[in-house]
């Protein structure tokens, strides 16, 4: 029977839409990929979408997708063994922002502030920051997780929030007069970026096959040009090694399990 591979997409990936049309512009994105993909690999693959990032782990952590792409994090929290295959080559680096005129200079000045996160385990707008802001300058503060980056920067510039986390993709495709009235104040340290993976159960001469033949859509210009939107356009190989440094941070004590 010809294999029939799962490729899901976490909400988290790229644009931080409504949830009506984040599925639209995911489905988007990801549908010519894969077009792509089954006509180098003769595999068939099903695009799923979870409703939201809840149920797109409690799916990862049963095993039930052959391949995912995934918050990176999710490659350290990994009770179903998935094995990466390719990343982009760019690192996740999260980012602190402020008021443009916000009295705040330092990370320490945020001591019993209020952070805008888009959600708890978003790696570089939320664990890298919350970890760094309680293990390197020991502060006090309250999380408000407000489910997108948009929401995050709006909750800034608005007052609402002393300072939010973020990335500086997601910053750059604000409206310029939301980024005119903000500035970065904190870039945590970069990790291996989110990984396609797959399940331990897929053949691993079939895995070698998809990953070769993202890899070679990838150096093409059409692909470069899709897969800038995940974004994985400087895709590279990778392996558990890559997010040992992730591992070795102890973040599960700032992780929030989904419910």
């Amino acid at each position: 029977m010809r294999p029939k591979p799962l490729m899901p997409i976490l909400m988290v990936m790229t644009r931080f839409l409504p949830p009506q049309f984040e599925r639209r512009q995911l489905f988007a994105i990801w549908k010519p990929i894969l077009i792509e993909l089954e006509k180098r690999t003769g595999l068939r693959f099903d695009l799923v979408v979870q409703p939201d990032i809840p149920s797109y782990e409690r799916q990862y952590n049963a095993g039930a997708f052959d391949f995912a792409y995934m918050n990176p994090y999710l490659m350290v929290a990994n009770p179903a063994g998935y094995i990466p295959l390719v990343r982009d080559e760019t690192p996740v680096t999260g980012i602190l922002v402020v008021g443009r005129d916000s009295p705040i200079h330092t990370p320490g000045d945020l001591e019993g502030k209020e952070i805008a996160f888009p959600a708890p385990n978003a790696i570089g707008a939320s664990l890298l920051i919350r970890a760094e802001l309680a293990r390197k300058y020991k502060i006090n503060f309250t999380p408000r997780y407000v489910n997108s980056h948009t929401a995050v920067y709006l909750s800034v510039t608005q007052g609402l929030a002393s300072a939010g986390g973020g990335v500086q993709k997601t910053l750059n495709e604000q409206k310029p007069e939301v980024q005119e009235r903000l500035r970065v104040l904190y870039r945590t340290a970069a990790f291996a970026a989110h990984p396609i993976a797959a399940h331990p159960r897929v053949d691993a001469a079939i895995r070698e096959q998809v990953r070769s033949a993202l890899l070679d859509f990838a150096a093409t210009p059409a692909g470069k040009s899709l897969l800038q939107e995940i974004p994985l356009a400087r895709m590279v190989p990778t392996t558990m090694k890559d997010y040992q440094p992730l591992k070795d941070l102890g973040l599960e004590d700032f992780f929030v399990p989904e419910r």
